[in-house]
């Protein structure tokens, strides 16, 4: 039909427009109010309408990301003056500078203010069925007379205290402790040995141990506190204490970049290295990621079964639930004990909503079958996590389909002790983003990653493997080695100048997702534990009949890695076999911990070496992974032969050890 005069025309396509920007700015505006409301600060971020531009903005204005964010969620004494003050190439990291807080504060104090019966702790003791809960009132006045304890035996502030405990609501509150009267805390797990204790008390510098007589595991009593009689012998500033204290304590008020705590990792020299840890970029990085990685909400009970001697379960047992006002768990047994349903009977009886556990426990447990999971009530999980290795797809497919019934998404994080906290997962994303089983896939809030290849070039296509860096700083990253700036600097910084580099490779895929490929130096993860190789061979090296030793990783079902020690023995040693495999790993267990022991060792009467005396790993790891191809070429070596005598001595050696 015609229309008489181009005037109606003219109304009909205002009109449509008018109605067409209508409809635009009512979805960009319920779109701002979804992003707002899944992050409040999101409100102030110019263009941020939803979760993509949200990730987009907090990378490209990463110090108004941070700035919004500290603001929001931390309590500060003195507000900051400098968003952050970084230069990665020469290893100096300072975040939110200027500003003064206090963590246990931030942990307790305000929410004691809110909701002091609220539950803080769930203490998962070894015997099922007998937990206990601690409210936040309650954790603050058994922070509160630690912290006067301490104070009362001349703990002061930038002392470092040592705490070698099981995971139980009084190491908690130690180390919430230290934090309230300004001293460093420096947790040892407590399954490494007296010698490994001893070295960690000296490096760190301690003069206070905190410890409790024995812990139980798995139905086994731990004497802990002779474990440290005999460790403080050769640490003469350690004194001694405990007595009834105050409930109020005066908290400190810390620099932002006061130094919270030590955590010792291995690393590929052989010594432990203690990584440095500070007050408000470390805390908010915690809070933030337990927050939007698990979708923690308030009234949820976070089950992360991690040990708190490990950064796990430093930033999520400890310090991300409690600054997030949450219930945490904290688990002192085995998955496996009094039975294989330990975990999922648990999560029943606690009603746990996030469960964050290792890919070695995922792996031993699906060996038991379903029955054990179906048993239990688990229609309280909505989110599924795993940590400390990569996870393989059939243990991802499992713990997707068996524990979370197919409805809980599995976030595969990648993260480690010089990250402070989750860097790369599945989650945060929209709700029905894709989740590709074993792979950590997209970068948290500000986070960079780069791929590098062996030139040190960044690899900017899709469908590419390399060696993982991170581009920019975040506040929760690690800020030094205790007492070894250089070494810090040699190991993240100098590798690719101008990023921090991870040690780990990763691919990218052709979506652009990341999935962590494994180390690239001599560290090998066992059981979710990192271990430098060079730090076994030492033990071993100590025994009278050794010559010298190399150690590797290789790929283990259940561990993820095992360890497997090549052993040259002296000319005049008889080998005694199982004896002295037996000696060699009690040795190991002693000096390091049972972890480490090497699950094969293989008698060899040389080591394949370069001319230079160079030993050549690479192809003891081939010979190790059946890859004989993949040897390549021998001809650099001093002694060839010695390939072929390893070769056949693995062949002979693989059916003989466990």
């Amino acid at each position: 039909m015609w229309l008489p005069c181009g005037g109606t025309s003219n109304y009909i396509v205002t009109h449509f427009r008018r109605r067409l920007f209508k409809a635009y700015f009512r979805d960009l505006g319920r779109r701002r109010c979804n992003v707002a409301a899944f992050m409040p600060e999101a409100a102030g971020f110019d263009g941020v309408s939803d979760r993509s531009a949200l990730q987009e903005f907090s990378v490209s204005n990463s110090e108004s990301f941070w700035a919004a964010v500290a603001r929001q969620r931390l309590s500060w004494i003195r507000p900051f003056h400098t968003v952050q003050d970084c230069d990665l190439s020469r290893g100096e990291i300072k975040w939110f500078v200027g500003g003064q807080l206090n963590v246990s504060v931030n942990c307790l104090d305000r929410h004691v203010h809110t909701c002091p019966e609220r539950v803080a702790l769930i203490w998962e003791r070894d015997e099922s069925g007998s937990e206990v809960k601690v409210t936040y009132r309650e954790l603050l006045e058994m922070t509160c007379r630690l912290g006067n304890l301490l104070r009362r035996h001349g703990v002061k502030r930038g002392d470092c205290v040592t705490i070698y405990m099981p995971t139980c609501p009084l190491a908690v509150a130690s180390m919430l402790a230290c934090a309230r009267i300004g001293a460093a805390h420096n947790v040892v797990f407590a399954g490494f040995s007296a010698e490994a204790l001893a070295e960690r008390i000296r490096d760190a510098q301690s003069g206070t141990v905190i410890t409790v007589n024995q812990g139980v595991r798995g139905g086994k009593v731990t004497e802990l506190k002779k474990t440290v009689d005999t460790a403080v012998q050769s640490c003469p500033a350690v004194q001694q204490e405990m007595l009834k204290e105050d409930v109020v304590c005066e908290p400190a008020a810390m620099d932002s970049e006061d130094v919270l705590f030590l955590l010792y990792t291995s690393g590929s020299t052989g010594k432990p290295k203690g990584l440095v840890h500070t007050q408000a970029g470390y805390l908010l990085y915690a809070a933030l990621t337990h927050r939007y990685v698990f979708s923690y909400h308030d009234g949820d009970v976070f089950g992360c079964v991690a040990d708190i001697g490990w950064i796990t379960g430093h930033s999520y047992s400890v310090y991300g639930p409690l600054a997030n006002g949450g219930t945490t768990v904290l688990f002192e047994s085995t998955p496996i004990y009094p039975d294989p349903g330990r975990y999922w009977e648990m999560v029943q009886r606690l009603k746990i909503n996030q469960f964050y556990g290792a890919p070695t426990a995922i792996r031993l447990l699906l060996k038991y079958g379903d029955e054990w999971v179906h048993k239990y009530d688990r229609s309280t999980l909505k989110t599924l996590g795993s940590v400390g290795e990569p996870i393989n797809t059939e243990a991802w497919e499992w713990y997707h389909r068996v524990v979370g019934d197919g409805r809980c998404p599995v976030v595969d994080t990648w993260w480690q002790t010089e990250t402070g906290g989750i860097c790369i997962s599945p989650r945060p994303s929209d709700a029905d983003a894709e989740i590709v089983p074993g792979m950590a896939m997209r970068p948290f809030f500000s986070i960079k990653p780069t791929l590098m290849d062996t030139e040190g070039k960044v690899l900017t296509s899709n469908d590419v493997s390399g060696a993982l860096c991170i581009a920019q700083p975040w506040p929760g990253m690690a800020r030094t080695i205790h007492n070894n700036h250089q070494r810090f600097i040699e190991t993240y910084c100098r590798p690719h100048p101008g990023y921090f580099f991870t040690g780990d490779g990763a691919y990218r895929s052709k979506e652009g997702y990341y999935q962590i490929t494994g180390r690239l130096d001599d560290v090998i993860n066992v059981s979710g534990h990192r271990i430098g190789t060079a730090e076994i061979e030492d033990v071993l090296n100590q025994c009278a009949a050794v010559a010298e030793s190399a150690v590797i990783g290789y790929s283990h079902d259940l561990k993820g890695q095992g360890v497997y020690a090549f052993v040259v023995l002296k000319n005049d040693v008889e080998v005694q076999g199982a004896a002295l495999c037996q000696q060699l790993n009690n040795m190991v267990s002693k000096k390091i911990a049972k972890y480490a022991c090497p699950d094969f060792i293989q008698f060899v009467q040389r080591l394949p070496k370069t001319r230079s005396g160079k030993i050549m790993r690479r192809v003891l790891r081939k010979v190790v992974e059946r890859d004989l191809d993949g040897v390549g070429d021998l001809s650099t070596l001093d002694d060839p032969t010695a390939v072929q005598e390893i070769i056949q001595g693995h062949g002979d050696l693989c059916g003989k050890q466990p």
